[in-house]
């Protein structure tokens, strides 16, 4: 697995360099998983995408861009108009609901890119007939701030939500191997180029968060506030 913007090239650029390593791969059956960008036929949508190369196959495109740094908001009145909203490959396109899950050598994988991995929502519907989440990331925004450490945080959450192995890739750190009780059982450090291997169980079955979501969390919070309402009237009535 090869972190989000491995090769800072549109997959059709660099189909002679992926071709005959995907083909090396097949021949091992194995399977190389990779962030890469996506470029449609007609030229006119790119996408920050994560493609199953050689013994697996599958295509997804990010669903939840980040604002300025892969969409420029209002681009038609702010692109131009600082410096800062002329960011390069700040022009992605989100990709569609409903995408269809990676396979590798016959597994499930529900691949999450960058920050995706944030949404429990968006992780417990695909994860629901995954085998393994694949969550890769470019970190390097984050610098040596606590923000990675963060991030990989909010990975662990969503392994123990769902119950399933979660791996994760970057690319300057931290990659990690995660159960699905949300225990880190290997993770490369920060800001040195490491190799990083290790066993992942498939899980299978359903847990409760990945069934229903945060819908019991918003329903419960929106009960506790209208009873607090109805208790504040009530109090003020009878002090009337």
């Amino acid at each position: 697995m090869w972190p989000e913007s491995a090769l800072p090239r549109f997959y059709q650029q660099a189909q002679d360099y992926l071709d005959p390593v995907a083909e090396q791969f097949a021949r091992d059956d194995t399977t190389l998983i990779t962030g890469i960008p996506w470029r449609k036929a007609q030229g006119a949508e790119y996408f920050n995408s994560i493609v199953a190369l050689g013994a697996g196959a599958g295509l997804y495109h990010k669903q939840r861009l980040v604002p300025f740094g892969e969409y420029v908001p209002l681009e038609q009145w702010l692109r131009g108009l600082i410096e800062f909203f002329d960011m390069p490959m700040s022009s992605f396109s989100a990709g569609p609901e409903g995408q269809g899950l990676l396979l590798a050598s016959g597994f499930r994988i529900a691949p999450f890119i960058c920050y995706e991995v944030v949404y429990p929502d968006l992780v417990a519907q695909n994860a629901r007939n995954a085998d393994l989440l694949v969550t890769i990331s470019n970190d390097s925004w984050f610098g040596a701030s606590i923000g990675p450490l963060q991030h990989l945080q909010m990975a662990r959450m969503r392994a123990l939500e769902t119950g399933r192995y979660l791996l994760r890739g970057t690319n300057n750190g931290i990659s990690a191997i995660i159960d699905h009780q949300g225990t880190v059982l290997q993770r490369s450090p920060q800001f040195e180029e490491a190799l990083l291997s290790g066993e992942a169980q498939i899980m299978l079955g359903s847990t409760p968060a990945a069934t229903y979501g945060t819908r019991p969390v918003i329903s419960a919070s929106a009960l506790l506030l209208l009873t607090m309402l109805v208790m504040y009237h009530t109090f003020w009535r009878e002090r009337d």
